[in-house]
């Protein structure tokens, strides 16, 4: 008789489901070999938009062009068509291409232009989002700082010095697109732009000037003649001319504003960004598969996940305040470019599954509704028989249809009959029938492997041995160079500095050049106040009312304290002698507000009184003293930094028992890791500070630690996701290791300038290499077969053989790795998950053997999970797992080792 999946193969549906996959193949290997396209129009309808005259449903990911090197764009681009996306989303971030007022850059990592045309040439469309204000936890939301300096400006309402400014801007980057010959018409991969962003989040806030703002915003849009459709996100009220879209964690619910436009989802929030102090978010890939399928299923027809690839926040451009440095946000790239698994492989079957929809999806104007069950639903889409040429009512009498069926149950599976058919749906899942028949995903069964990622060859910097070179073990970087310091003067320390009276605002006297503000006053202490806080036992405090981000209090030249936060109150006891007391206060900024209406005037620095309390004639009013301020830091204005300015310091060499604790600037040389690995620097042992390779910024640092509790030790992916559930790395460092992007390293004798500001050992800093070494793969009998088998046609009829159904465990290394061991492999019913394999009673004995005979020394293998596969069923009667953990090492140490 057979078995289930047998007669499901047998069925007359798998052989339209065959057709489609042809027909989707052919569509897919066009766009691939097109590279930069033939010109082609982009309208839309309420249905999806229009791509030179066919409907299209559209997967993109977020990209972010500055948040990588131009030397990581290629791989990150050609990873995202791997995965199944059809277009990539950037922002355009204005305080990066036009830095000072009138003068603009788009060289290196701000080169917008040549990651266009990188796009292009790879065969995917290019969503721009132009804004010109992203939020995007980027410094003072994408603006430039100097903005806010312009007499009478108010960011984002009826302002005219802003919107002025706003379209000079705006209008230079479409037409530096429309010279590029960059639009679609042109035959370039830009096929939708973006004015403004997430204002209705904000707009009542400005009452009617907001109002006549997003009118503006639209009408001076669509003057600029890009002829190709303009996106408003969150933003109900767009006028017409203009697609409104969704943002959010869910946006299945999600409607436009008119009929006649099509439902778009421009933030697929697939994780969370993290805050210095701060858990690290994670959302579980059954979850967030489970999103985009209801997104599709109830009509959506283009969804961008933010971010497909986060990347890092190098510099000084996080946002904040206290926005860490990595943006990885746990997106299906991480923040080095690798792949993050399962989320990124349980997407890829998403999206091919998705594709083999696309005929009926695009076919129909809108989904027939099916009640299941009390939470069970299904959204049925039929289209016509005649598609692209191809007659498929040969192999179906109704015509060409999908189906998406769902369990919004949190907790319960549920059993459910559709078309004649019975199908068990787990909890919080949707199931996708592109043939209105046949399961071929569900969104909460996780057939991709889970990878761990691990550091390696780990060394600290003063790896030295006699004064001498000393090679470490192949495949890692030797030092040769010691430590040495140099230190940072307390307050006042050129002749840049002026004096005033009063307390002035942080931003405008630094104008965001650095993050650090000195202030310095002179305090005068009487034998009496001395007599008067003996006998009170009391000390003399430094009272702020409001502060951020950072205030340190030095009081003759010595560090009394420090308080940090976002306006925050500052209490700050302080030791001061008889006579005058240098007094010095250091403001700084751990990025610039980026959210928010009147973000603009947050400003940063003191707010309210500042003053000295508990002297014996009574508190001293410290906005009535005469202040000598001084901007940033002197290791900063000479660029010691650099290799060409480095030796402007007064460097010496550092010893490990004579360590300073405070504001001081450290330096090494160190050589290249051997490989292509991606490479972190460990500065775990650190204070708070910034860090420098060959003169390329690596960003902040700072060893923070988020609290112990609030992480769940098991991570369910039913019900609603939010940024505080599925939390990790409880009680540690927000962020420790820090990216160095190969191509700002050199072969040997780079240069590691370090500067600290609360203390730290730079000697426990060390280098380390981030790869995928542990590979993990779960998968039953009740899984479904590899989503991608279905493009795969036998060489009869171009259709899906039988034998094909079969489910399969796929794993892969990293490129240049290869598996070295099986380290446990158990066809049966294994328990627990990756790194925590367990065999049971129910175990085929050859599991460990036929595994490594697959896989062993191989980039990758593939384990079919059948019976005939282990030689007989270990146990009758019971649906069985193949789980399988193996080690990955480079291919080089491999063929080593034979």
């Amino acid at each position: 008789m057979g078995t289930m999946a047998e007669r499901r193969r047998n069925s007359l549906p798998f052989l339209l489901l065959s057709a489609i996959v042809h027909f989707a193949a052919a569509a897919a290997a066009a766009t691939a070999n097109s590279g930069f396209f033939e010109p082609f129009n982009v309208s839309y309808d309420h249905r999806a938009l229009i791509i030179d005259g066919k409907r299209r449903m559209l997967n993109s990911a977020g990209i972010h062009y500055p948040r990588a090197t131009p030397e990581m764009w290629p791989d990150l681009i050609a990873k995202s068509k791997e995965g199944g996306a059809d277009v990539i989303q950037t922002y355009v971030f204005w305080s990066g291409h036009e830095p000072v007022r009138g003068q603009y850059y788009f060289e290196g990592s701000y080169d917008i232009v040549k990651f266009v045309k990188l796009v292009g040439s790879s065969g995917m469309y290019l969503h721009l989002r132009i804004g010109p204000y992203v939020c995007a936890e980027w410094n003072f939301g994408g603006f430039p700082v100097w903005l806010r300096n312009i007499p009478g400006i108010e960011f984002r309402t009826d302002n005219v010095l802003f919107k002025d400014e706003m379209e000079r801007f705006v209008r230079r980057i479409v037409d530096l697109m429309r010279e590029e010959m960059l639009f679609s018409w042109q035959g370039g991969p830009i096929i939708m732009l973006q004015v403004e962003n997430e204002y209705g989040n904000i707009e009542s806030s400005y009452g009617q000037r907001g109002k006549n703002y997003v009118k503006w915003a639209a009408r001076m849009a669509i003057e600029l003649g890009a002829r190709v459709p303009w996106v408003m996100c969150q933003q109900n009220d767009a006028p017409e001319t203009i697609i409104n879209a969704c943002n959010g964690y869910y946006c299945d619910g999600f409607k436009p504003n008119s009929h006649d436009k099509p439902t778009l989802w421009t933030e697929d929030w697939d994780g969370w960004y993290a805050s210095w102090g701060g858990r690290l978010p994670h959302r579980p890939a059954e979850d967030l598969a489970f999103a985009v399928a209801r997104f599709f299923e109830r009509g959506g027809s283009f969804q961008n996940y933010y971010m497909y690839f986060g990347g890092t926040n190098f510099g000084r451009t996080s946002g904040g305040p206290f926005y860490v440095t990595s943006y990885d946000y746990d997106a299906p790239l991480d923040e080095y470019g690798l792949l993050s698994q399962p989320k990124w492989g349980h997407l890829k079957d998403l999206h091919a599954a998705i594709k083999l929809c696309e005929v009926a999806l695009v076919a129909s104007d809108a989904a027939q509704y099916l009640k299941l069950g009390p939470k069970q639903e299904a959204h049925v889409y039929r289209g016509n028989n005649h598609i692209e040429g191809h007659n498929l009512t040969s192999y179906i009498g109704q015509g060409v249809c999908s189906a998406f069926l769902a369990n919004i149950d949190e907790h319960r599976s549920a059993t459910v009959h559709f078309l004649g058919q019975v199908y068990i749906l787990p909890p919080w899942s949707v199931s996708i029938l592109p043939d209105c028949r046949n399961v071929v995903f569900n969104t909460a069964k996780v057939a991709a492997q889970t990878s761990i990622k691990s550091t390696a060859n780990e060394l600290p910097l003063n790896f030295i041995v006699s004064g001498e070179k000393i090679k470490k073990p192949s495949g890692t970087s030797y030092f040769g160079k010691s430590w040495m310091w140099s230190q940072e003067p307390i307050g006042v320390w050129s002749p840049t500095n002026f004096t005033v009276e009063g307390i002035l605002e942080h931003l405008n006297v630094t104008k965001d050049l650095s993050d650090y503000l000195w202030h310095f006053t002179r305090i005068y202490v009487s034998e009496d106040d001395i007599a008067f806080w003996k006998e009170k036992d009391m000390r003399p405090t430094v009272s702020i009312d409001s502060i951020r981000d950072v205030l340190r209090v030095f009081v003759n030249g010595q560090l009394a304290g420090s308080t940090y936060g976002h306006w925050v109150k500052a209490v700050q006891p302080v030791d001061l002698l008889q006579g005058y007391n240098d007094l010095v206060l250091l403001s700084q900024t751990v990025g610039l507000q980026n959210y928010g209406a009147f973000f603009e005037k947050d400003g940063a620095g003191f707010r309210g009184k500042v003053k000295l309390t508990g002297f014996k004639d009574g508190d001293i009013d410290l906005a009535k003293s005469l202040w000598t301020y001084q901007v940033g830091l002197r290791g900063e204005f000479l660029k010691i930094y650099t290799t060409e300015d480095n030796e402007k310091a007064e460097w010496t060499y550092l010893t490990q028992d004579n360590v300073p604790s405070t504001f001081s600037w450290y330096k090494t040389h160190f050589d290249s890791p051997d490989g292509t690995d991606p490479v972190a620097i460990d500065l775990g042992s650190m204070g708070k500070g910034q860090a420098w390779v060959n003169g390329h910024h690596i960003g902040r640092y700072w060893t923070l630690v988020a609290p112990k509790g609030g992480c769940q030790p098991t991570c369910d992916y039913r019900g609603p996701y939010n940024s505080a559930k599925c939390r990790t790395n409880c009680g540690k460092p927000t962020q420790t290791r820090y990216h160095i992007p190969r191509s700002w390293l050199q072969g040997s004798d780079n240069l590691l300038v370090v500067f600290e500001e609360t203390g730290g050992n730079p000697f426990d800093i060390s280098i380390k290499l981030h790869f995928s070494e542990i590979i993990c793969g779960q998968v039953s009998e009740s899984h479904y077969p590899p989503v991608q088998k279905w493009s795969l046609p036998d060489s009869v009829g171009g259709r899906i053989s039988i034998n094909d159904m079969t489910p399969e465990m796929h794993l892969q290394c990293e490129d240049g790795y290869v598996i070295a061991s099986i380290e446990f492999a158990s066809y049966g019913t294994p328990a627990g998950g990756c790194q925590n394999f367990r065999k049971s009673s129910c175990h085929a004995p050859n599991s460990s053997l036929v595994v490594t005979k697959a896989c062993q020394g191989r980039n990758s293998c593939s384990v079919r999970i059948s019976n005939a596969e282990f030689d007989g069923d270990p146990c009758r009667g019971i649906v069985k797992t193949l789980a399988v953990q193996a080690k990955c090492i480079s291919s080089s140490e491999h063929l080593s080792a034979l």
